[in-house]
């Protein structure tokens, strides 16, 4: 968690109020214990990987793992630049400072050290972040609680908005749900902990206390957005609803704005490198299939962050946008996906996976045209153009509805279409007709190998076999005497 929760959590307490909170916490917590669910699954379909894409190539192909890779990339360069708009925005509320410099020097020192120490590095800052978050919250709860005067009145004319129920708020529980767990999916850097995990108990274990302690941090600094309402240093649904943090913040005294700016800084950090490791290890495996020197895969990393600095920097006012427009892929692309992990749909392969989530993002341009009465609405609401916070406005809940099944629904009927064809095929031609025999996925270790490897592998399962077989022959004689 980097410093993007200062903002986001705010943003949609100051809109949605305490239950749009609430609803924001619980849906960016329970994705994380869901891991612990899945992940043991995937781990077992393919016990050597440490990605999602691993699988996907063991179990739908090549064309497939490029596929997700391609979209597990621009979501982590979403996530970047969204982390150093974050940080950008801290650094300009608190001190009315260019965060510029800031941000590049964050960007060159992740670099050097993800460099020098790999993914462990990730690991051990995940350590000082968990630190520099407790201490985050107690110096944040002691200076909001010594330096925050309520105005009485606004808070008796705002709370039955922002302390009751709304329709906003009942929609946000099936559209945030839906977005966080598919785009979580993408996130290579939760799959490589995943992988990482020593047993499923340990992984169940860290998930469950990572859920935990993630839906409380989240309450607590998304109050904020309510409370500024309560100051009058916001109204509600405000432009600014997001800075709501560091706007109070930036009222306190000097102390607690330094200390605040420092562990903010610290949280971007530990979040940014792991980002940049996760990135790493995508373009290595999944385009590169390992072959490549890792200095120029991290060489490609650096080049991706120049833009991400220039838009977080230059271009902030649009990155919640098109980090909406990520979520909407996810939740296009990711269902169907995961139906291969099930035996039942054995028959699917990676064209049916592929027009299911290319389809459904087509299924949402014919809905928004159709809503909307117009095409250009309809190519607006790919983008999210009206944004997910309206309860006036259902667009943006159908879109999040026809995503996930009608990508569904698309892939099943892709199936469906190509199995028929090969039925018919095969009574015209008289041939066997094999498109629902079931073939267990087989680990293509020829991605992650070369040539000789593999068959040195395969030799010495030969010769295992074979000792194996002597051992069985010998104690099926000594039983008989």
């Amino acid at each position: 968690m980097g410093c993007g929760i200062l903002t986001t959590y705010t943003q949609i307490a100051n809109i949605a109020g305490l239950q749009g909170l609430l609803v924001y916490a619980l849906c960016g917590a329970i994705p994380i214990f869901l891991f612990s669910l899945v992940g043991p699954q995937i781990r077992k379909r393919c016990p050597e990987g440490f990605v999602l894409t691993e699988w996907v190539y063991q179990r739908y192909g090549t064309v497939a793992a490029l596929y997700l890779s391609a979209f597990t990339i621009l979501t982590m360069f979403l996530y970047m630049v969204s982390e150093l708009t974050a940080v950008g925005g801290a650094i300009s509320a608190m001190t009315g400072l260019d965060p510029t410099p800031c941000v590049i020097v964050e960007c060159v020192v992740t670099s050097i050290y993800t460099a020098l120490g790999g993914f462990k590095v990730s690991f051990v800052t995940d350590t000082f972040q968990g630190a520099f978050l407790m201490v985050f919250l107690v110096i944040g709860v002691i200076g909001y609680a010594l330096n925050i005067d309520i105005n009485p009145q606004l808070k008796h004319e705002t709370e039955g908005e922002l302390l009751g129920s709304n329709k906003l708020g009942w929609m946000l529980v099936y559209i945030l749900f839906i977005a966080i767990v598919t785009n979580d999916c993408f996130l290579a850097g939760f799959w490589l902990r995943t992988f990482a995990a020593k047993t499923n108990k340990d992984l169940m274990i860290g998930t469950g206390i990572a859920s935990v302690s993630i839906c409380i941090i989240s309450v607590l600094v998304g109050l904020p957005g309510i409370l500024a309402v309560w100051t009058g240093d916001l109204t509600i649904g405000s432009e600014d609803g997001w800075n709501a943090f560091f706007i109070l913040i930036a009222n306190m005294s000097n102390w607690v704005i330094g200390i605040i700016l420092v562990f903010a800084v610290g949280l971007s950090t530990c979040n940014f490198d792991s980002l940049q490791s996760a990135t790493t290890t995508t373009i290595s495996n999944d385009i590169f299939r390992n072959k490549l020197p890792m200095i120029w895969v991290r060489f490609l990393v650096w080049l991706v962050m120049v833009p991400s600095i220039v838009v977080a920097l230059k271009a902030s006012a649009n990155v919640l946008q098109i980090y909406l427009i990520a979520d909407l892929v996810s939740a296009s692309v990711i269902p169907v996906l995961f139906l291969g992990l099930s035996k039942r749909f054995f028959f699917l392969n990676q064209w049916d996976i592929m027009i299911g989530g290319l389809g459904a993002i087509l299924a949402i341009f014919i809905f928004g045209t159709i809503y909307y009465g117009s095409a250009l609405e309809g190519a607006k609401l790919l983008l999210v153009n009206n944004g997910l916070y309206s309860d006036s406005d259902w667009g943006a809940f159908g879109a999040f509805v026809i995503a996930p099944w009608g990508g569904m629904l698309i892939g099943l009927s892709s199936a469906g279409c190509r199995i028929f064809y090969y039925y018919i095929y095969s009574r015209i031609t008289n041939t066997p007709f094999t498109a629902l025999d079931y073939v267990e996925p087989q680990h293509k270790s020829s991605k992650y190998t070369n040539e000789s490897d593999e068959q040195e592998i395969n030799e010495i399962e030969e010769d295992l076999m074979t000792v194996d077989s002597i051992k069985d022959k010998k104690n099926r004689s000594q039983d008989s005497e």
